[in-house]
């Protein structure tokens, strides 16, 4: 048997039992591989239920910094009796298993083609430790500690890791040290290390930091302005608004008086929080919730209080699988639709596509400003793989004399001065009125805000032409946003190509490394990955610039290709939908060999076609 012999660049899969205390040492050792200063992407996959059913966390060491899944597990750390067969049939040939082998496993349960590594954990911590729920707990310290060795890993980064996880808590720090320990001397002792994969320091990490989306899109708000929070609790998104309020804790209380300069409301359910977000935004704070595809099913009517009226507030959506409850902590990109038309009627809302922690940071501070700027419902339309996992990003970047823009507010200077204050009158040709907020003068520039039918004054109307008036100009508004959200990023082929290749958020880390092997393979693609609907004019460019465009996306029908036809009348021939939707997050793999099986089926059929018309 040939054994995978990698450097720095391998994936290890961990498959344990839900609540088994599992998810810190998985974590220990993504995050003792960053230490060495190797790029190290986690994934944690687990259930809805509390505990007993099966979760995995796979985490990717790659050297070049591709912080995407691949595909395939190079090692399988097995600890799931429930899952033993499916999680065999992941590893490659070639590959690693760990496992406890306390109790013997027949042998037919094993496959010929992967290295077997046993090591008696349950019989190593029951021999250590007393307490039931030490013994479950250290198990797992344990098999970090068999690893290190395996890995060749150096012990003083876990030594470090652990001082600074257990400061001042000296019992903990020497119970998990022991606990390494007994990992690495069973190793030392019993076992041929190290293995064929590896890990050997390197300086590759940089600057980048260690962090995940919903903390990240939580500190975006506040250093975005927002003051108010109305969230209701839904997976995955309930810790943005706890970010959010940890970080207010610390920057936005006043050091003299301890005045809270902030509000935070956990409500009763989603109607109630996106309700009282607007009812922030109108009286002039800059205002969010946070949610997933079940809420904004419940949001919809109030968002189209919201466009209609034209009142500012952010939406945070970390999607998650559906329809209706779904898989609640799995993943997918399958809002898209009904965010970007949320509500009844003639709606269409901006929606913001960060990749990664770092920019769930940028668009939710961005997401304020054009909530203000455009004076509409705003989506940040982050998923539960970027939300709910750690990910290396580049840090955090503020500029302190940034000054928020808020739009157009007609101040108490300019209504005395006699300007003219209509509500709802476009003065400036971009489809964007003037506002005011309430109490802004005693006499001057009031009015009623209504979810029906007004004119330009805000005066309740029916008249066929005031409707026009307002519908047309809120289109104008829509396109006017095309120019003022985050424009898409171009990724040329090395040659001249009639292929394309769209891509947005969460698929952007596989994307990047599917487009580098299709490359190595001679396949040339250009590609654009999209960071906002409304789609601007670069993007019908690049369609127009294509005979085939790829479509790359994580839900069942292809929103996005939806979204693409339908907003800028393309062809649906030429986009060809590359889709997702198991709940895991795509991998690198997938899409290779999906586009590559797409190109493959049209060379046939043109070859077939070329037949045909040679024998005519």
């Amino acid at each position: 048997m040939k054994r995978i012999e990698a450097i720095n660049d391998f994936v290890i899969k961990f498959a344990n039992i839900n609540g088994s205390g599992s998810a810190s040492a998985n974590e220990l050792f993504s995050k003792a591989v960053m230490r060495m200063g190797v790029p190290v992407s986690p994934r944690n996959i687990f259930p809805s239920n509390i505990q007993g059913m099966p979760t995995w966390y796979e985490a990717r060491v790659c050297e070049k910094g591709y912080h995407g899944r691949r595909g395939g597990v190079d090692m399988m750390v097995a600890m799931n009796p429930q899952t033993w067969d499916e999680d065999m049939a992941e590893i490659e040939p070639g590959g690693y298993l760990l496992y406890d082998c306390t109790r013997p496993i027949p042998e037919s349960k094993f496959r010929k083609d992967v290295q077997v590594i046993g090591v008696p954990l349950t019989e190593i911590s029951n021999s250590a430790y007393t307490d039931p729920r030490q013994r479950q707990l250290f198990k797992n310290i344990i098999y970090v500690g068999v690893l290190s060795v395996l890995l060749d890993m150096d012990a003083s980064v876990f030594e470090k890791l652990f001082a600074e996880q257990f400061k001042g808590k000296e019992r903990l720090l020497e119970s998990n040290m022991r606990a390494i320990n007994l990992g690495r001397d069973y190793t030392k002792e019993h076992l041929d290390a190290p293995l064929g994969i590896r890990v050997c320091k390197s300086n590759n990490v940089g600057d980048q930091i260690f962090t995940d989306g919903n903390s990240a899109a939580g500190l975006g708000c506040v250093f975005g302005g927002a003051t108010v929070a109305a969230w209701y609790p839904i997976t995955p998104s309930s810790s943005v608004p706890e970010s959010f309020q940890k970080y207010c804790s610390k920057f936005r209380v006043d050091a003299e008086t301890g005045q809270h300069n902030f509000a935070i409301v956990q409500c009763e359910d989603e109607l109630a929080s996106i309700g009282m977000a607007i009812g922030a935004g109108w009286n002039g704070a800059r205002s969010f919730t946070a949610t997933s595809g079940a809420g904004i099913s419940l949001m919809t009517e109030f968002l189209g209080l919201a466009y209609f009226a034209e009142i500012p507030v952010t939406l945070i959506n970390v999607q998650r699988g559906g329809p209706s409850t779904g898989m609640p902590t799995r993943t997918q990109q399958s809002d898209l639709l009904a965010c970007a038309y949320a509500s009844h009627g003639d709606t269409k809302h901006v929606m913001l596509f960060p990749q990664d922690p770092h920019e769930c940071f940028s668009h939710s501070a961005a997401a304020l400003d054009l909530a203000d700027r455009l004076q509409t419902p705003i989506f940040v339309m982050s998923d539960l793989d970027i939300g709910m996992n750690q990910r290396l990003c580049k840090p955090f970047v503020w500029d302190d004399s940034k000054e928020y823009d808020r739009g157009k507010v007609m101040t108490a200077e300019d209504l005395e001065a006699g300007k003219d204050f209509g509500r709802y009158k476009d003065v400036d040709g971009d489809g964007i009125p003037w506002r005011t907020y309430p109490g802004t003068h005693p006499t001057k520039g009031s009015y009623f805000t209504r979810g029906t039918s007004k004119d330009a004054y805000a005066r309740y109307s029916e008249r066929g032409p005031d409707y026009v008036y307002n519908m047309e100009r809120l289109l104008k508004k829509f396109k006017t946003a095309a120019n003022l959200v985050p424009q898409p990023i171009l990724r040329s082929a090395t040659e001249p190509t009639p292929l394309g290749v769209i891509y947005f958020g969460s698929t952007s880390p596989a994307m990047r490394e599917s487009l580098d092997v299709l490359e190595c393979q001679g396949v040339h693609i250009d590609a654009m990955r999209l960071l906002a609907f409304p789609f601007p004019e670069s993007v019908a460019r690049f369609l127009a610039d294509h005979d085939k465009v790829f479509v790359v996306e994580q839900n069942r029908d292809g929103q996005m290709r939806s979204l693409l036809i339908n907003e800028l009348e393309v062809d649906p021939a030429r986009l060809v939908k590359i889709v997702h939707y198991d709940g895991t997050p795509i991998t690198a793999r997938f899409i290779t060999q999906a586009i590559s099986q797409n190109l493959k089926l049209s060379l046939m059929d043109f070859s077939v076609k070329f037949q045909a018309k040679e024998v005519v």
